[in-house]
């Protein structure tokens, strides 16, 4: 049996027998873990093993583990600073702040891959232009230019650690200010300005090789009278065709309210899979995930499936303990910890 279309979530820290049943599922993918998931790092493990154990291929595991106000491990994980952190060195020290957005990568993915989670669904390459109630200090920066530098960095990090990056919101959800977990955000801007601006990032980080990309669910209507995540016009002709992306598409999570513009979940995840999405998100709505599995008639691309199966993790440290023994890490662990402290703290590099 091979990858499905959909990642769902699991309702505690175990498995329950509901859970087993829809991972077992043809249509499932994969699965995102939140905080409801997590206790510790041992239980963590055992919860990703027993995650891979219910499928052959093992199913995808992922995480919205951002740091700042969106990160799901807490204790007995480092506190990853929010990435406007690594924005204001960038300000002062642009060579630090690569330095130390590579570190955060390194450190980020290093202890996911320690506790068998795959990958995490970051970077923000949103601009930050200071009105977003939702993204904030998620952002990198009001500057492309330097968001595009720091997520880079950030790459380099994740993929030492053996993880790959997903870049989100294409094409971008910085200047609206409604949220879409709660409202139906609209852009009015044309989308010259768009591209002047909010794709600079997204443009340089498919040149450097990234590996995925999450879409907004907010409207641009002068660009299509769909979201961005149902919208073949941003995801075929401007993503794939003129920012020439050959990586996984996966929708932001069909329970948002910004999503129920596409009609019922069957409906939402038809419009993002035939929009040009390879996987589609279903959170925190189990019921919707039954209705989903049950009604949803999808045939995956071959194409899909490459894509997907190249978001598996690489290599990882046997646990955090062996993780801690590294030198290497625990020098990335120091440095990260001081982000957001006084520049006479920081690391000279």
């Amino acid at each position: 049996m091979g990858l499905g279309p959909v990642m769902l979530d699991v309702v505690g820290k175990q498995l329950t027998p509901e859970d087993e049943a829809r991972l077992r599922h043809p249509l499932v993918g994969g699965v995102i873990l939140f905080a409801r998931n997590y206790e510790s790092p041992s239980q963590l493990c055992e919860l990703t093993a027993a995650i891979r154990a219910a499928r052959t291929p093992p199913l995808l595991i992922a995480v919205d583990h951002e740091g700042g106000r969106v990160q799901r491990f807490r204790e007995g994980f480092t506190k990853i600073p929010p990435m406007r952190e690594l924005g204001k060195v960038w300000d002062a020290h642009p060579q630090r702040a690569r330095h130390l957005a590579q570190q955060v990568g390194y450190v980020l993915a290093s202890e996911l891959r320690a506790c068998g989670v795959d990958f995490s669904f970051t970077p923000v390459l949103d601009v930050d232009y200071g009105q977003s109630s939702v993204i904030g200090d998620r952002a990198f920066h009001s500057d492309p230019q330097a968001i595009a530098e720091l997520a880079h960095s950030l790459l380099l990090g994740l993929k030492q650690g053996g993880m790959h990056t997903v870049g989100k919101h294409f094409p971008g959800h910085g200047f609206v200010t409604a949220d879409s977990h709660l409202d139906i955000p609209v852009d009015e801007r044309e989308f010259v300005d768009i591209e002047m601006c909010d794709l600079i990032p997204f443009r340089r980080m498919v040149d450097y090789g990234l590996t995925a990309v999450m879409p907004a669910h907010v409207i641009y209507p002068k660009v299509d009278s769909r979201p961005a995540g149902f919208s073949p016009i941003w995801l075929k002709h401007v993503l794939r065709g003129q920012l020439g992306f050959e990586g996984v598409i996966f929708s932001d999570d069909l329970s948002m309210e910004g999503a129920t513009v596409a009609g019922g979940i069957v409906q939402r995840a038809e419009a993002a899979l035939n929009a040009g999405c390879d996987m589609v998100l279903v959170c925190n709505k189990p019921e919707s995930a039954d209705e989903l599995l049950q009604g949803l008639h999808w045939e995956m691309p071959a194409a899909s499936k490459a894509r997907l199966a190249q978001m598996r993790g690489t290599a990882h440290p046997e646990s955090l303990v062996a993780l801690h023994e590294q030198s290497h890490f625990l020098k990335a662990l120091g440095e990260v910890s001081a982000i957001g402290k006084s520049n006479a703290e920081l690391p000279l590099v």
